[in-house]
């Protein structure tokens, strides 16, 4: 299937192939350890004006919080400082639920950030002539093993080497508990590492789905039959940043609980 040239081809003109050669000359690019054909660019360059957007809008937010006596009164119209507000706010919100207010408070910069880069990224695909960052594996990955190693190693950090025990399963029940940590260590060790690979497959195909069913709807028949359409892509947009933020939420807090709580 053909694609139309995204905007960053038509504003970047020859720039864009120049770099795109660019890249491919740098040593294991000329082909993708994720599937057999050069790696690309497009995702990279939507990333970066994610990112770009994201500096706008945290230091919308910022200026608007520094001022604690304005903060405490709500915008009376739709804003970039209310809408990241209201993320923020959520975010703290649902981590609260699951690993308390004071665990919720040190990761929210973490699962925080997520939220935002992965909703601005696959909002930006539901603009005809830009494709999601997320819906290519080599970004989705990145952040799923970003997840995973926050989560083993505040696990390591919260409980120490005896983190790994829970690997073994009740190893301190007898004799049957000694015989079954084995099987159970190498069960422990299949769920774990793949954590980050169903968070990156789930998030990505889903993406690139929502992505290539507009594309094909907006070809047929642009303005007006596309509109049911990114009413669902918007809700696959939304859900897709819950599922993976919650997820990784949980995780974490799998780590880091103890065994009185």
């Amino acid at each position: 299937m053909e694609h139309s040239p995204s905007w960053f081809q038509i504003l970047l003109g020859t720039g864009y192939g120049n770099l795109e050669r660019l890249v491919r000359s740098l040593p294991g690019a000329d082909r993708s350890w994720v599937k057999h054909e050069p790696v690309g660019i497009e995702h990279v360059l939507g990333s970066l004006l994610v990112l770009a957007l994201l500096v706008v809008v945290a230091s919308r937010v910022y200026m608007r919080a520094r001022d604690t006596q304005a903060a405490l009164v709500p915008e009376d119209k739709l804003t970039l400082s209310n809408i990241g507000e209201i993320i923020v706010g959520y975010a703290y919100g649902a981590m609260t639920d699951i690993m308390g207010a004071k665990a919720a408070k040190k990761f929210l910069p973490l699962i925080g950030t997520c939220a935002f880069f992965i909703l601005f990224s696959n909002l930006l695909g539901m603009i005809p002539g830009f494709t999601p960052p997320t819906d290519t594996f080599n970004t989705t990955v990145a952040c799923a093993v970003i997840v995973f190693l926050t989560t083993h190693a505040y696990g390591v950090k919260e409980h120490g080497l005896a983190y790994f025990k829970h690997f073994l399963g009740p190893i301190d029940q007898g004799i049957v508990g000694i015989m079954l940590a084995p099987l159970i260590f190498v069960v422990e060790i299949i769920s774990h590492l793949a954590r980050p690979f169903s968070l990156a497959v789930r998030l990505m195909a889903n993406m690139f789905a929502d992505h290539l069913v507009l594309g094909i709807f907006m070809g047929l028949v642009p303005f007006v039959v596309p509109l049911p359409m990114m009413l669902l892509g918007l809700l696959v947009v939304v859900v897709q940043t819950l599922v993976f933020c919650l997820l990784s939420t949980v995780y974490i807090a799998m780590a880091i609980e103890h065994a009185e709580h």
